[in-house]
């Protein structure tokens, strides 16, 4: 695969379309467009109404091409996992959703490659932290209570 070219995107999980982004960059490369954004589509259909960010790349001699989907923020991850379309526009005052220990080191074990954390612990600290961002609690707490908690190592059996 010499003469390669990769078109990459953040797409909407499982509605992807041969518009932009990806049609107008795709089609001069001739390669069938439908075909790569039903694949994108299959491979991003667990992450519905995220962004998800994707790469086709594509040999322009053979146009033999391959799809490969990233994983969404931690961000959108959280809303997903709250039930919500976007977080508080006031963190740390206004709370809009609450979701579960077990679901932030959910979303830690799918961003743990990704992210500067070495460990699955130190991965839900970060999660953790985010939702303080977005205003979500965990478990029903303050996040920065339940960074405080798995940090004395109250929860280490999770993340065994």
């Amino acid at each position: 695969m010499a003469d390669v070219q990769t078109v990459s995107a953040l797409v909407t999980g499982g509605q992807a379309s041969a518009g932009p982004p990806l049609g107008p960059t795709l089609g001069p490369l001739g390669v069938n467009i439908l075909q790569i954004v039903n694949a994108i589509n299959e491979k991003t259909k667990d992450f519905e109404g995220m962004k998800v960010p994707v790469t086709v790349s594509v040999d322009k001699k053979t146009k033999q091409w391959s799809v490969d989907v990233g994983i969404p923020s931690a961000a959108a991850l959280i809303l997903k996992e709250a039930g919500l379309q976007k977080g508080s526009g006031t963190s740390g005052a206004t709370w809009v959703g609450d979701i579960t220990l077990d679901s932030a080191v959910k979303v830690a074990k799918l961003k743990i490659d990704s992210s500067y954390a070495t460990d699955p612990k130190a991965a839900t600290k970060e999660v953790v932290g985010t939702c303080l961002c977005l205003g979500v609690k965990v478990d029903g707490k303050n996040p920065k209570e339940v960074t405080a908690e798995i940090t004395s190592g109250k929860w280490d059996d999770k993340f065994k």
